[in-house]
């Protein structure tokens, strides 16, 4: 009798490894491992291997780097997505494709279920389980880390008893997840917040020190709100993303350490190298101060905010989603242009910038009196701009005077007080 398959979201690293051995054991089926390829810069023929190896039935490699930098990443620097202000979700972007992934080679491999290594304390599950509902609804979700009663430690143990070779050990706990647009890194000393993050979990990004005293200029090319150059030269996602993520880290740049609310309500001391990242949305950010009004931008604030907090929080198969993509869409329509960015010890700064949408005029805002902006125009605009504070600030002053004299007329002497007790 043919058994009964799962496909398993594999990473080849100790959760997924682990829980390989345990979903055949535990659920009596046989497992198919899926492992993506989204520039995690791993030996994906030797992750499969390894899946071969612990005995899977059937193993799936893909490369979606090209995907999931046109899909996935391009959308998010539309919206200058940064949770929190701080992280550019790039571990949150890559779960809806693998998600969608899972769900594809669930229905070729004609499968009852999927399984995924999210743990019951992140927002991974949610990301993977609201798309992988959505997209079918029928299939069964199955998260080992939320069944089995395993800690770190115990999960180290028992893939040595089974002779799971794993990256992972006791006195380097860390897990680490990387793609295109940033690398994550969990675990460890890095679980408390009063402690500093240890030189050696930096591995993208150089110290400080060590990067070149001279600063580097890169001019990027935008089109409708997307990288398409670097320094004049075309170039497709993967290799933008790629390049500048080995320029950023040359100079130090994309370390991004802060406390951060998960979806479930927990706050995460979370660590990140993003490179790319910053520099992309930096560049993006100023060359569309140079070609959104005013009334644009501070609307879209909003609306990226919004963007940011579905995607990091799950919901990128929410109808809103879409509504969210087709307004921002819009506004980069015009979004196109040139930005030249300054590398300099863990910064990057734009320093020059250019568009032929630019809203910016030479003969408007120029100190030159010979212009043709009539200054004179400014007058009658201050008035009525200033007409409304003007007016309740004059009006809280004439009230506080009001009730002051109402306050003195009260006042009784304390000589007219005894005089008055005497008569009683």
């Amino acid at each position: 009798m043919t058994k009964k398959k799962i496909v398993l979201a594999y990473s080849g690293g100790l959760d997924t490894s682990v829980m390989l051995k345990w979903l055949q054991e535990q659920y009596k089926s046989d497992v198919v491992s899926l492992t993506l390829d989204v520039g995690q810069e791993e030996n994906m023929k030797k992750i499969e291997e390894k899946a071969w190896s612990l005995g899977v039935v059937n193993a799936y490699t893909m490369d979606v780097k090209k995907e999931f930098a046109q899909e996935y990443v391009y959308p998010a620097i539309k919206a200058n997505a940064l949770y929190m202000d701080s992280y550019p979700i790039s571990s949150s972007l890559s779960r809806p494709l693998i998600a969608k992934k899972m769900v594809e080679v669930a229905e070729m491999e004609d499968a009852y279920a999927v399984a995924h290594g999210c743990t019951g304390k992140g927002n991974d599950q949610i990301r993977f389980d609201v798309t992988i509902k959505a997209l079918s609804p029928k299939t069964k979700i199955i998260a080992p880390v939320r069944e089995w009663k395993f800690d770190r430690h115990g999960e180290i143990v028992y893939a040595k008893e089974h002779g799971i070779p794993v990256p992972v050990t006791v006195d380097s706990p860390y897990s680490v997840d990387q793609n295109l647009w940033g690398r994550s890194i969990e675990g460890g000393v890095l679980e408390y917040p009063d402690k500093m993050v240890p030189k050696e979990v930096w591995e993208w990004t150089k110290e400080i020190k060590d990067t070149p005293d001279e600063p580097e200029f890169i001019t990027i090319g935008f089109e409708k709100g997307v990288p398409v150059s670097i320094d004049a030269v075309e170039m497709d996602p993967v290799s933008i993303l790629q390049k500048l993520n080995e320029k950023g880290g040359k100079h130090g740049i994309g370390r991004i350490e802060h406390m951060e609310d998960r979806t479930v309500g927990l706050k995460s001391r979370e660590t990140y190298e993003c490179p790319a990242a910053e520099i992309i949305l930096t560049a993006h950010k100023d060359l569309e101060k140079m070609v959104l009004t005013i009334h644009q931008m501070l609307t879209k604030r909003e609306i990226d905010h919004k963007w940011t907090v579905l995607a990091y929080q799950g919901l990128w198969v929410d109808p809103l989603m879409q509504d969210l993509d087709a307004f921002i869409n819009s506004t980069q329509e015009k979004v196109t242009g040139w930005v030249t960015m300054k590398l300099h010890k863990g910064t990057a700064k734009p320093v020059k910038r250019n568009s032929e949408f630019s809203l910016y005029d030479y003969n408007l805002t120029s100190f030159d009196i010979n212009t043709k902006y009539d200054q004179g125009d400014a007058l009658g605009f201050i008035a009525l701009w200033g007409l409304p504070s003007v007016t309740a600030w004059n009006l809280k002053h004439v009230m506080q005077e009001s009730e002051l004299e109402k306050q003195e007329q009260k006042v009784i002497t304390p000589s007219k007080t005894k005089k008055a007790n005497s008569n009683l």
